[in-house]
């Protein structure tokens, strides 16, 4: 399998998706990380309770994630500002969804990561830093991480 590079997440953004070609969302994402457990490949990703595809990432067996290259920033930029769960946000964007093995991705994506759910946990209130605490949790609740099994990775 491919090798995939650990700052990814930070310098490219991604597009998170769960869900299936009927009903489906995505969200911008810039945390996450991949690596190896329980002998298996994974990416981890953390969505809030409050977000829209929280609900399809609670629901779903799946979960892609798709990047681009660097590029399409403002599409993404898009995508993690507004909510599905008030407008159809992907038609502001340039971007073309596709279905696949488990999911959806987009026609742009350079890489897309199909993964299995095999963990979900609320992140330890107790164990955050106090400056994470203050920045990300103060009048909101905590991420959930998901940690999925990478199942195939669809290049360009």
């Amino acid at each position: 399998m491919k090798r995939l590079k650990a700052d990814q997440f930070a310098d490219q953004w991604a597009l998170l998706t769960a869900g299936q070609k009927e009903h489906f969302n995505m969200m911008t994402i810039s945390w996450g990380g991949m690596g190896t457990l329980w002998n298996k490949p994974v990416v981890t990703v953390y969505v809030k309770p409050c977000r829209y595809t929280y609900e399809f990432m609670e629901k779903n067996d799946y979960f892609v994630v798709s990047f681009f290259g660097g590029t399409h920033k403002e599409d993404l930029n898009i995508l993690g500002t507004h909510s599905g769960r008030h407008e159809d946000k992907l038609s502001l964007t340039s971007l073309t969804p596709i279905e696949i093995n488990h999911g959806m991705t987009y026609q742009e994506a350079t890489q897309t990561i199909i993964c299995k759910k095999i963990y979900e946990q609320d992140l330890n209130l107790n164990q955050i830093p106090v400056e994470a605490m203050n920045g990300y949790y103060r009048n909101e609740p905590v991420h959930r991480m998901f940690i999925g099994e990478i199942i195939e990775i669809i290049e360009k």
